[in-house]
């Protein structure tokens, strides 16, 4: 299965629009299996686009996610070409003269000096990777770091945006809802050699995209989402991160005498 999935990942991608919804090009579709093991959130994309009708069929079966009494909280705000540009600029301006807001709309994550362990060592790891290994950032280069963290409010150059919301009425199991619907979306863009990255950052200028987009006041931001198909000759491309065995976060009750 893995041979299988590194042969997928080195061949040519097939564009989305001729694999979805076409049945006849089901055979070249990955199996969920080989889109979990072959799923990585991508931080370089080409500009190849992805067609509207595409991404209608992916938020379609992304739908299809269980939520608490099927209230399906979410919405999904969608944005290309100049309208994403426009978003993108609105967003660096704030990020540039300091816009990020102290308070975020819900407690997303720790302060960076409040993270227990083993949070605190894997989050120290995966920034070494990423800008250490990956990119190679020296820890002391803040302008490079920066620069980089930027690229973020373009979506790391994906043709497609995606800002995910939920109300805030269901509390926080819409959270939860929320998180369910990511996944179906990531798996189902994976599934037809798509690629995709989750960026919580915008929560940090959720007052931007209230003013650029069309969003209730009773919905909570929850995350944006890049899609489109990486830039292979980038050099995060290569860039994975590890994973916890099943032993160390697993416990099973059962009859047949394992502990």
């Amino acid at each position: 299965m893995l041979e299988e999935v590194q042969c997928f990942m080195n061949e040519t991608t097939t564009p989305a629009s001729e694999v979805l919804p076409e049945s006849n090009n089901a055979a070249r579709q990955l199996t969920v299996e080989q889109a979990l093991l072959s799923r990585r959130s991508v931080r370089a994309f080409s500009a190849t686009p992805v067609p509207r009708s595409v991404v209608e069929r992916l938020l379609e079966l992304a739908a299809r996610s269980a939520s608490n009494s099927n209230c399906q909280p979410w919405q999904v705000h969608v944005v290309t070409g100049s309208v994403k540009a426009r978003l993108t600029a609105a967003l660096l301006a704030a990020h540039d003269t300091d816009g990020r807001v102290r308070t975020r709309e819900y407690d997303y994550q720790p302060k960076p000096d409040e993270w227990p362990e083993p949070f605190h060592t894997r989050r120290r790891q995966f920034g070494e990777g990423l800008y250490g290994g990956a990119l190679g950032i020296a820890p002391t280069d803040a302008e490079a770091r920066l620069a980089h963290h930027r690229r973020n409010y373009d979506f790391f150059g994906a043709p497609v945006g995606l800002i995910v919301t939920v109300s805030r009425h269901p509390l926080a199991g819409a959270l939860v809802d929320a998180g369910l619907f990511l996944q179906a979306l990531i798996l189902a863009a994976r599934g037809i050699g798509l690629d995709t990255c989750p960026q919580a950052s915008f929560i940090d200028f959720y007052p931007v995209l209230r003013q650029q987009l069309d969003i209730p006041e009773d919905h909570i931001i929850v995350c944006g989402l890049a899609l489109g198909y990486a830039d292979r000759q980038h050099k995060l491309n290569g860039h994975s991160t590890s994973r916890e065995p099943v032993t160390s976060f697993a416990r099973f009750y059962g009859d047949d005498g394992a502990p």
